[in-house]
């Protein structure tokens, strides 16, 4: 496993234990259909949430949500409906970006709610 690959396994570790002490229930991790991934899937009352998981170790090319530009959020709307349907889900959703620095070992988490929309 390369350096960036377990960077950003460590990060969604991370994530999910963050989410899992704030309420949520995870129901889906990596969850792929094709060549989409989505990085969490996660529950929170009645909403469904797909969470997009960015972990840097420190700032010096911006921050990790400022890689979540359009094309990676179209990526994750269509993987987001693909999901809905299989699952005939019928609840709010919305997208969500858990930004990590992990600088030193010590992880500095940013949940940005509602991070953006899908365009219909």
């Amino acid at each position: 496993m390369n350096r960036r690959t377990s960077l950003g396994n460590k990060g969604e570790d991370i994530a999910v234990n963050y989410l899992l002490n704030n309420g949520y229930r995870i129901m889906e991790r990596n969850w792929r259909f094709h060549h989409k991934e989505v990085d969490i899937i996660a529950a929170d009352q009645s909403d469904i949430i797909f969470i997009e998981v960015k972990t840097r170790t420190d700032e010096r090319y911006g921050s990790p949500e400022e890689a979540v530009d359009y094309k990676k959020q179209v990526f994750l709307i269509e993987a987001a409906e693909e999901y809905v349907i299989l699952n005939n889900i019928d609840a709010n959703i919305r997208f969500d970006i858990i930004s990590i620095i992990l600088k030193s070992g010590i992880p500095s988490v940013n949940h940005i709610k509602n991070a953006f929309y899908p365009p219909f």
